[in-house]
């Protein structure tokens, strides 16, 4: 007998032993709590040849985009492909070998037209969004949800997350009350989900509604945060708002006890650790010793040649912490990367990434006209290397303060009245 999912999707290989442990799997990643890759795991302990299992497991090891992931994710591929797969369970087991081989695009377009004729497959609808994200595609971040959201009805099983992710992809195309208020109802839904939290920090960051942002964050921590492996993205949130403020005890006292403490070694949160401390590093704010333990951690994958966004984070660290062979490393490991053939890491490169990361390279040197010159053409077209808009405006921070560092006080103005503006 055919297993199926609990929105009707067949499961080739599972039992129902295993279904259980792969639902609650795929819960926890949509909510971003617990160790989803170990309850997929447990799903394969019980029924070794349930393909979406080991499709599952390769999805978790890629999208946190750890150069470490990708072996244990080719191991999962290799097993599903010997594996019976359903047309649906093709799609995904094509989409994993795309992402496997750097293909984000051509994985973001299979899922695209997954979800267009199976709308209630949460998971193609979540790695879908998640690689939107990665490739910066704002509207498709948007649109993707858009799409399916009608389908699903309340009570189904990850109702709470198709909204949440549809707030995220409205906020990022500037549609913020409808954002702000899907937001609000996915975490009334289901107050674990640490993405619909985000949605709503993102619209008030992009607002500058900062009191607001640390009322929504900071009276709810315990919420978004416990056992969350999310949680160091909104308490970098939450930080922001506070520096907003001009709040420096509290951002500090936020990087010590939440951002750096747990000495992650997770990609995306040294991204967040990395960009709070420029953005106290721009401010000319003495962070001590802050940076070398996280330069430190960044070494292990800074070589990779991986994905461009994150060597922008790196080069921040190696920069801050005065590690200046780390950081020629770094370049030149971008330089071999942008002649690589396949994969989507050349173009995020050659569009963005290596000139935005010599640009903070040449920030920390004080050559403050080479970074002007580096990041001004790159304003219109930052978003196709991947990020939000939240994220990316580190550029537009470094750039500003690039230029009246380098006494190009009228260009440095223009920027701060035009982001008063785009504020308002």
């Amino acid at each position: 007998m055919t297993i199926h999912d609990s929105l009707g999707h067949a499961l080739s290989g599972a039992s129902a032993r295993a279904l259980d442990h792969y639902e609650l799997a795929c819960h926890e990643l949509r909510c971003y709590i617990g160790d989803p890759l170990a309850h997929a795991q447990a799903a394969l302990r019980e029924s070794p040849q349930m393909t979406m299992g080991h499709l599952l497991v390769a999805y978790l090891n890629l999208l946190g985009t750890e150069p470490a992931g990708l072996q244990p994710a080719r191991e999962a591929l290799r097993a599903a492909q010997a594996l019976p797969a359903d047309e649906r369970e093709r799609v995904h087991r094509l989409a994993v070998e795309h992402l496997v081989a750097g293909r984000w695009h051509a994985a973001g377009l299979l899922l695209e037209d997954l979800s267009i004729r199976q709308p209630l497959d949460a998971l193609a609808l979540q790695v879908g969004h998640q690689i939107d994200f990665f490739t910066g595609h704002s509207r498709m971040l948007r649109d993707r949800i858009a799409r399916a959201e009608p389908e699903w009805q309340p009570g189904m099983p990850g109702h709470h997350a198709v909204l949440g992710m549809h707030a995220f992809g409205l906020e990022e195309c500037g549609q913020y009350a409808r954002a702000e208020a899907l937001g609000r109802r996915a975490v009334g839904l289901e107050p674990r989900d640490g993405w619909a939290w985000h949605a709503v920090a993102h619209v008030m960051e992009m607002q500058q509604r900062r009191r607001d942002g640390v009322a929504w964050l900071g009276s709810h921590s315990a919420t978004w945060s416990d056992g969350s492996f999310f949680a160091i993205h909104n308490w970098w949130h939450l930080a922001l708002f506070h520096l907003g403020l001009d709040e420096l005890d509290v951002v500090l006292a936020l990087v010590d006890q939440r951002v750096l403490a747990s000495e992650s070694t997770v990609v995306l949160d040294m991204i967040d650790a990395s960009a709070l401390l420029w953005r106290l590093h721009l401010r000319g704010i003495d962070v001590g010793d802050r940076w070398h333990s996280l330069a430190q951690r960044w070494t292990a994958v800074a070589d990779a040649g991986h994905y461009a966004f994150n060597d922008l984070h790196a080069m921040m660290a190696f920069i801050g912490a005065g590690r200046h062979d780390d950081a020629a490393r770094l370049l030149a490991t971008q330089e071999r990367a942008a002649l690589a053939v396949g994969g989507d890491n050349v173009q995020f490169l050659r569009d963005v990434g290596y000139d935005a990361t010599r640009a903070i390279h040449a920030f920390g040197a004080g050559r403050y006209g080479e970074a002007v010159r580096l990041l001004r053409p790159l304003r219109s077209h930052a978003h196709r290397f991947g990020g939000s808009h939240a994220q990316r405006d580190v550029l537009d921070l470094t750039l500003i303060e690039g230029a009246a560092r380098d006494g190009q006080q009228l260009l440095a103005d223009a920027l701060r009245r035009e982001r008063a503006s785009v504020a308002a």
